[in-house]
C-alpha cells in the first residue's frame, strides 16, 4: 500500500514538473511571438510616419510653388525678389528633408521583410513625385534667370538633386532587374522532345530510364519561363510523356491534322515534381 501511494506521488510529481515544463515552454514562444509582433509593428509606424513626412512635404512645396507663381510677374522690387529667393529657400530645404527620407524609405523597403505591395507602390509613387518636383525646379531656375534673378543656393541644388535623383532612379532599376532574375530563375523550366534514338544518342533515355544518366545533354533543352509556357505542339501523331507530371495538370490533345499538342492546364501542379519535360514521339 506504501509503495502504491510513493508511486502516485511519483507520477503526480512527474506531471506537475511536465506542466511546469510546457508551461515555461508556451510562454517562451508567446513572448518571442509578441516581440516580433512588436517589431513588425514598430517597423511599420517607422515606415507610415516617414510617408506621411514626405506626403506632407510635398504638399508644402505645391503651395509654396503657387505663391512663387503668382509672386513671378510682379518681381520687379527688392523686396518682391527677396520674398522669391525666401519662398524658392524653403521649396528647396524641403526637396532635401524629402529626398533623405525617401532614401530612407527605400532602405527600409530593402532590409524588411514585412512590407505590402501597397506600401512598396506608395514609396515608387513617392519617388517618381520628387523626380517630377526635381525636374520642375529645373524650369523655376530657367524662369527666374530669364527675370535676372539668381539664387545661389538653387544652383547648387538643382544641381546636386539632379545627381542624386539619378542614383536613386539607377538604384530603383538595379533593384528591378535583381527581382526579375531571381523570378526568372525560380520560373524556370527545360522541356525537349524526340524520337527515342534522338533521345539516347543525348543521354536523356537510358536504358528506356529518363534522366537517369548524370551526364545527360542538357544543352539539347530548351529552357521556358512557366508562367508563359502554356502548350507544346509535337509534330507528331504519337507521342508519350516520359517524364513525371501529375495527371489533371495537362491535357493530350490533337491540332487540325491529327498531330498531339501538349497544354498545361496547370503549370504550379505540372512543374511541382519534375522541372524537366520529356516526350517521346514517332
Amino acid at each position: 500500500m506504501k509503495a502504491l501511494k510513493y508511486l502516485a506521488a511519483v507520477v503526480m510529481a512527474t506531471a506537475m514538473f511536465s506542466c511546469g515544463q510546457n508551461s515555461k515552454t508556451g510562454q517562451t514562444e508567446a513572448d518571442s511571438l509578441r516581440s516580433e509582433l512588436e517589431l513588425k509593428q514598430k517597423e511599420m509606424d517607422e515606415l507610415l510616419t516617414t510617408i506621411n513626412f514626405v506626403q506632407d512635404g510635398f504638399d508644402q512645396i505645391d503651395q509654396m510653388e503657387g505663391r512663387i507663381d503668382m509672386a513671378m510677374g510682379d518681381a520687379g522690387t527688392t523686396s518682391d525678389r527677396s520674398r522669391i529667393e525666401s519662398q524658392m529657400n524653403f521649396i528647396i530645404t524641403r526637396m532635401k528633408e524629402n529626398r533623405d527620407r525617401i532614401e530612407q524609405l527605400n532602405k527600409m523597403l530593402r532590409d524588411s521583410k514585412n512590407v505590402s505591395a501597397q506600401t512598396k507602390k506608395t514609396v515608387e509613387m513617392l519617388t517618381r513625385q520628387l523626380q517630377e518636383k526635381e525636374a520642375a525646379l529645373v524650369e523655376m531656375q530657367k524662369e527666374l534667370e530669364a527675370k535676372n534673378i539668381k539664387i545661389a543656393e538653387l544652383d547648387s541644388a538643382v544641381t546636386t538633386l539632379s545627381s542624386r535623383v539619378g542614383d536613386l532612379e539607377s538604384d530603383n532599376q538595379n533593384k528591378d532587374k535583381v527581382i526579375d532574375a531571381q523570378d526568372k530563375i525560380v520560373n524556370r523550366a527545360w522541356y525537349v522532345f524526340g524520337t527515342k534514338k534522338e533521345l539516347r544518342a543525348h543521354k536523356i533515355l537510358d536504358d528506356g530510364e529518363v534522366l537517369q544518366n548524370q551526364d545527360f545533354d542538357k544543352d539539347y533543352f530548351t529552357e521556358i519561363d512557366i508562367r508563359e509556357f502554356k502548350e507544346l505542339p509535337l509534330q507528331s501523331r504519337r507521342a508519350t510523356i516520359e517524364t513525371s507530371h501529375p495527371a489533371g495538370s495537362y491535357e493530350l490533345t490533337k491540332d487540325s491534322k491529327g498531330y498531339y499538342v501538349l497544354k498545361i492546364t496547370d503549370p504550379v501542379r505540372f512543374w511541382e515534381v519534375s522541372r524537366y519535360l520529356v516526350v517521346t514521339v514517332k
